[in-house]
């Protein structure tokens, strides 16, 4: 699916608590857990030792919840786009909660909520209420406020 664009900052404003839509779901493969495991140094067994997990709490190797967490920014322009802007950065997050784990082999997705929109010197502060969910599961995995900051 196309992503829907939002011709400006006004118009998003006028968005605020909507829900914009949802990504493409991504299988969570072994090899880009293992990936994010040696850019973070964060090796645990339940995310690296395929075995060791199959006995653990999960029944299987779970992805980071921040490898979760960071598939916003490939996620999100799948979702929208927004005109008259030259660039956004992420600013940051007010809330994350890692609700449930993101098995290896998982399809996950990203859901977005527009909860505000702040006019900053030369651009806007977005926030957004990113909800991260694998197919077929009871709760989402990941609800996160994140903040981009878009530049004019």
């Amino acid at each position: 699916m196309a992503p829907r664009h939002i011709e400006s900052i006004a118009a998003l404003r006028g968005l605020i608590g909507e829900h914009l839509g949802y990504s493409e779901y991504m299988i969570i493969s072994q090899e880009r857990v293992n990936q994010f495991a040696e850019a973070t140094g964060d090796h645990q067994w339940i995310h690296i030792d395929v075995e060791k997990a199959k006995a653990g709490p999960f029944g299987g190797p779970i992805a980071h919840g921040y490898l979760t967490l960071s598939l916003g920014p490939v996620f999100l322009p799948e979702i929208f786009s927004v005109g008259g802007i030259s660039m956004g950065v992420n600013y940051g997050a007010n809330k994350v909660r890692f609700i449930s784990p993101v098995p290896v082999g998982a399809e996950l997705r990203a859901g977005i909520k527009v909860l505000a929109v702040d006019d900053t010197p030369g651009g806007a502060r977005v926030t957004l209420e990113t909800t991260f969910e694998c197919k077929g599961a009871a709760k989402p995995s990941c609800i996160a406020e994140v903040i981009f900051q878009y530049f004019f």
